[in-house]
């Protein structure tokens, strides 16, 4: 009886040693293949970084800065970065394509950020007047900027909030636009290019209204 039950033990011992090299080899497996997808993703963006060399200065800058500032992107492809949620943006993209703006002086605009932002409809009109560069999405909520550089998206964005809250009109935030570029040239930069001076509204976004099939 004794032998007996001796003999079950060690094949209970056998069995669950079996199983405990089955789960550490699972483990050691899993652990290569999260080794190797790290290394994949590295060697991925060390190729797009390499690519990325042929862009235009603009938006090699831009990328640089917003990966000190945010880490690594979201997406990268041959033509645009994108950022999530970084710091105060719903959005951040930079492309390759650069479109030359000369408002208020002469730049290269490669990089949109975009907040949730609800823009009256009477408010279109004088933003277009204010900044080409500064775009509403009424359907996703989003009001945008684009420009070279983080600090001059945060100037579009605040006038263009005073704009929208009639805080100032078209010709004087236009006028404030040009003197704090200024300001910032001389080393003073002011608090409109520093942060966002408005919170987002995470309720912005206006699906509209259904016109077919109603009666």
């Amino acid at each position: 009886m004794k032998q007996k039950i001796n003999f079950f033990a060690i094949v209970f011992v056998m069995t669950f040693c079996l199983f405990q090299n089955d789960a550490v080899a699972q483990d050691m497996k899993n652990e290569k293949g999260k080794d190797m997808k790290i290394e994949e993703d590295g060697s991925k963006m060390k190729m797009s970084m390499d690519e990325m060399k042929s862009w235009p200065m603009a938006s090699q800058m831009a990328v640089k800065e917003q990966m000190d500032l945010y880490g690594k992107p979201a997406e990268m492809t041959p033509t645009t970065v994108v950022w999530h949620n970084n710091g105060p943006w719903k959005k951040t993209i930079i492309s390759k394509m650069e479109n030359k703006h000369d408002f208020p002086k002469t730049h290269m605009d490669c990089m949109e950020q975009c907040v949730s932002y609800k823009v009256p409809i009477d408010k279109y009109d004088d933003l277009a007047q204010f900044d080409g560069s500064v775009t509403v999405d009424r359907t996703q909520g989003l009001l945008a900027a684009r420009c070279d550089k983080e600090e001059n998206n945060f100037l579009a964005l605040n006038l263009a909030h005073d704009v929208i809250t009639g805080n100032k009109s078209v010709e004087e935030a236009r006028k404030a636009y040009g003197e704090m570029i200024k300001q910032a040239m001389a080393g003073n930069k002011p608090e409109y290019m520093k942060k966002l001076t408005f919170s987002s509204n995470m309720n912005a976004a206006d699906p509209d209204v259904m016109t077919v099939g109603m009666k």
